[in-house]
Parts: C-alpha cells; sequence; structure tokens
C-alpha cells in the first residue's frame, strides 16, 4: 500500500525523499514497480481467468456460483481449471451465485377436506427420455403494480421449460425450480413479463447449466442425448 502511495502520489517528489520520509527502502519501491511494469505469468493467468469469470457470471444474471462457472469454463470454453482456483478467484472478485432460499408458504394452499390425487410416479422424477413425464407448478412474484403468477411446465428429462404463461392471478398447479428474478424490484407487471421471458427463453433453456444433466444447459443435453428417431 505504501508503495501503491508513492507511485500515485509522489510522482513530482524524488523517490528517495518519500521513501525515507515513509520509512520504506527505495530498492523494495523499484523492486514493487518492476512486478507492476512486469507481473508473472501466474499473475497475468488470473487476471485473464478473473475477466473470463466475471464475463460468465454477469451472463447467468449473477446466479452462477462456483460450480456452474467451472462448467462452463471445462465444457463450453475448454479451459482446464480447478474448482478451488474458480472459488478463490471469484472470492478475490467479490463475486457469488444466487442460492435458492427455502420458502415456508407456497402459492397453492390445499384444501383440508379434499382427497389428494393419487402419486403416478411414486416421487421417482428419474426417467429415460423426453417427453415421458413432465412437471409443473406457480411461482409468485412481485412488482410494484401488483403480482405476476409464472406457470411452468417442465420436462423432467432435460429439464427444458416446455410451455409457460403469465397471469396475474393463479388458477392451475404448476412446477418450476424457482427463477430467482425476484432479486430485482420490477416496477410494471409488463417489465416484470419481459424479464421472465427473456430468461426462460434466451437463458434457461439455452444455456443454465443443471448438476442433474451432468452441467449441460436443457437444449444441449436434448442435442445430445435425444433418441433417434424422437419427436421434436
Amino acid at each position: 500500500m505504501i508503495y501503491t502511495f508513492i507511485a500515485g502520489h509522489c510522482s513530482d517528489l524524488p523517490v528517495v525523499a518519500c521513501c525515507r520520509a515513509l520509512k520504506v527502502s527505495v530498492s523494495g519501491f523499484y523492486e514493487w514497480q518492476h512486478r507492476q511494469c512486469n507481473p508473472a505469468p501466474r499473475t497475468i493467468s488470473n487476471r485473464e481467468l478473473t475477466e473470463t469469470i466475471t464475463e460468465i457470471w454477469t451472463r447467468s444474471r449473477g446466479t452462477y456460483g462456483s460450480p456452474r462457472i467451472w462448467a462452463e469454463l471445462r465444457l463450453g470454453q475448454d479451459i482446464p481449471i480447478s474448482r478451488k482456483r474458480v472459488e478463490r478467484l471469484m472470492r478475490q472478485a467479490g463475486i457469488e451465485g444466487v442460492y435458492r432460499r427455502r420458502r415456508r408458504h407456497g402459492t397453492t394452499k390445499r384444501d383440508p377436506q379434499a382427497v389428494p390425487p393419487d402419486d403416478l410416479v411414486n416421487r421417482q422424477f428419474g426417467v429415460e427420455g423426453p417427453d415421458r413425464l413432465w412437471v409443473a407448478d406457480i411461482t409468485e412474484h412481485s412488482s410494484v403494480e401488483g403480482k405476476v403468477y409464472l406457470a411452468v411446465v417442465i420436462d423432467a428429462w432435460s429439464r427444458r421449460v416446455i410451455g409457460w404463461s403469465i397471469a396475474d392471478h393463479p388458477r392451475t398447479e404448476l412446477v418450476v425450480d424457482a427463477l430467482d428474478i425476484d432479486r430485482k424490484t420490477w416496477t410494471t407487471r409488463r417489465e416484470l413479463a419481459q424479464g421472465i421471458f427473456e430468461y426462460i427463453e434466451a437463458f434457461y433453456n439455452p444455456e443454465r447449466r443443471h448438476t442433474k444433466i451432468n452441467y449441460l444447459s436443457p437444449i444441449e443435453y436434448e442435442t445430445r442425448h435425444r433418441p433417434v428417431g424422437a419427436v421434436a
């Protein structure tokens, strides 16, 4: 910090006098200055990786943590890197992902007098092909104008959103891994709806990496694994 101060604020004064006044060595200052002008290869590599990590994090709408950024570096950009190094660089850059918060209340309230429907899949959501199991739910999102309800249907095989709709009232029971767009304050329902559209169509389906499908995006997973002859 002292050398940084000398370089930034004492350029009009003799280096020897500045170092003497601040009780640091002249040779130490020049060594520090040389390192700043000629950084070590590891330092250069860390700077470049931090820029790439920040770009990935920004493209993810600030949602990616170290596991998905690590996957994007290795699978998407073919950069060999350890997860611990990714975690360290993210920590130094002051960026972190969004972690799903468990909520105590839901949109759907069950009628205590109603008979629950049969569980047709016995809570087993692992399937071996597309269009064999769809899951759905409603999520509630707020804007200054009022609430918006998002109904989403997802293919359990690839995690792709295959259908969704928005309304100002909840009417059906539907699914979704929370979209986390509520980190921003939305002014109007229209603005919120546009944000949801952009998240699903421009990020979630084509880019968002999922742990359950080997850190591939839904569309990439379908492209790689869809059975021959399957109907799109």
